[in-house]
């Protein structure tokens, strides 16, 4: 039987990344830098008003006061956006908006609340110091200054400062793609009318979910019955467009194990020494990586989280990519089968016990078709093969799917 951190270790070694390839700003949300950003221009680009008001020689208003307002004609209009080179004369004002160019000369913005606001001559009631309410060209960012490195997250605000530099698309590392496989006579989709002995289809489902959860884009879920052909000829159609291949099911040791029955070539199908997962398969078909799983629902979902989503995410570059990993004092005895590692649906208490340590209930049944516990369940406790009991109180490793 081979051991959850060799399985691991195996399953990692399939999972690579795609090279890097260029996009667009507005598509790269969420996505990693593969190369530094270097800012082609300054920013501010110019000289420009932080505030809604009048351009003016600060000298010029030194002495104004609320009782003593000082005068001043309004010589130019300034919207953002204008592109006239302007010169602000001594004794004169420029009305100007916020993020327009400051006019040569000016050394200050009154806000046009301290103003009359008029257009023709303007009572200015506050003095201003030289610089006050002005943005300078360059204060933000100066041309050539590297301002995102590459291994960085590309958030709104990483994106909105790379279109603000005028760049269109940025150098990432790709979304894996990933092709989702459920197998099964006895599925249907969900939405079609149950015959005897008939189940709806819910593995490709959670599993399409869960790559996406990871980071990755799914490039097809899909559902086949237990022919041989059938299931081959699906794969193929769609293996090549995928950088991984999850299949669900057919991987026991009973008989119609479809994914076995054809990939025995491909695929090494193996027993890991785990509760719930046991039997599990990974190789290479036509090019392409694949990872078979288990069928019941609870093995599929665990499985993905043991073995797939750590190195999935890893491969697109993105931090931290396996689930957080903490200690936490059971709140209630636990059995555990000896040989085998458990991972058992947990709820983290959010409470200290009387050692300090956060405290982790066990939920639900070990069994690995009650999904209806994994769905409500925000942690994995993670058992050691050697461990047989754990009385109340003991330290257990948790992993943190919330």
């Amino acid at each position: 039987m081979r051991s959850v951190a060799e399985h691991q270790r195996v399953v990692a070694g399939l999972i690579t990344a795609r090279d890097p390839v260029d996009v667009a700003v507005g598509d790269a949300l969420g996505l990693v830098l593969a190369a530094d950003v270097v800012a082609p221009l300054a920013l501010p680009g110019f000289d420009n008003s932080a505030m809604d008001g009048y351009a003016v020689i600060a000298e010029d208003v030194a002495d104004a006061t609320e009782d003593q307002p000082v005068e001043l004609p309004v010589a130019e209009d300034i919207p953002a956006g204008r592109t006239d080179a302007l010169v602000l004369a001594p004794g004169t004002a420029h009305r100007i908006m916020t993020g327009a160019p400051l006019p040569t000369g000016a050394t200050a913005v009154v806000p046009v609340e301290a103003t009359n606001g008029s257009t023709e001559t303007v009572s200015i009631r506050t003095s201003v110091t030289p610089g006050q309410h002005v943005r300078r060209a360059g204060e933000d960012v100066t041309a050539g200054t590297t301002v995102l490195r590459a291994g960085q997250v590309l958030t709104p605000a990483a994106l909105g400062l790379i279109a603000a530099l005028g760049l269109g698309s940025v150098e990432v590392i790709p979304r894996q793609r990933v092709l989702v496989m459920s197998t099964g006579s006895e599925l249907v989709a969900s939405g079609t009318p149950l015959q005897p002995g008939q189940i709806y289809e819910s593995n490709a489902v959670m599993l399409a979910a869960a790559v996406r959860d990871a980071g990755a884009d799914v490039v097809t879920s899909s559902m086949t019955e237990d022919d041989v052909d059938l299931f081959r000829a699906e794969l193929q159609e769609h293996a090549r467009d995928a950088d991984l291949v999850i299949t669900t099911g057919g991987v026991s040791a009973g008989a119609y194990e479809v994914v076995k029955d054809s990939l025995r070539a491909e695929v090494d199908f193996v027993k890991v020494a785990m509760q719930p997962g046991m039997p599990q398969g990974s190789g290479v078909v036509w090019g392409t990586p694949i990872v078979t799983l288990p069928g019941n629902p609870v093995s599929a979902l665990v499985s993905f989280e043991v073995f797939i989503r750590e190195p999935l995410r890893a491969a697109m570059g993105l931090p931290r990519p396996g689930r957080p990993h903490l200690s936490a004092n059971l709140a209630e005895p636990l059995t555990s089968p000896r040989g085998r590692r458990q991972f058992r649906r947990g709820v983290l208490g959010g409470l200290e016990d009387r050692s300090g340590a956060t405290t982790v209930t066990s939920y639900g049944p070990p069994a690995s078709h009650h999904l209806r516990w994994l769905a409500s369940a925000d942690c994995l406790l993670e058992i050691d093969e050697d461990v047989t009991e754990l009385p109340a109180g003991s330290p257990v490793q948790v992993w943190d799917l919330s």
